[in-house]
């Protein structure tokens, strides 16, 4: 699972779309929590994010939302930015 973009103790990841199926998401690890998220609506599809780390990730979701988007369609993964 590719590592797009890591801040604050936050490590964000997607899926290969041969493993995986649904809406475009991706996975956020901080510490000992998880969340899935949605990338067109920024909610968390699953997971218990604590509501600061979840609020930093829906953010950086949103600032990135496009190229999130274009890279689950395209399975062309990058690094990204962290959120500042």
């Amino acid at each position: 699972m590719p590592v797009l973009a890591r801040f604050y103790g936050i490590v964000i990841k997607m899926y290969l779309l041969g493993r995986e199926h649904g809406i475009a998401h991706i996975h956020a690890i901080y510490g000992e929590y998880a969340g899935v998220i949605d990338v067109s609506s920024c909610n968390m599809l699953e997971g218990d994010l604590p509501d600061k780390a979840l609020s930093m990730v829906q953010e950086w979701t949103a600032i990135n939302r496009e190229t999130l988007l274009d890279m689950w369609e395209t399975q062309k993964f990058r690094q990204l930015p962290p959120l500042e």
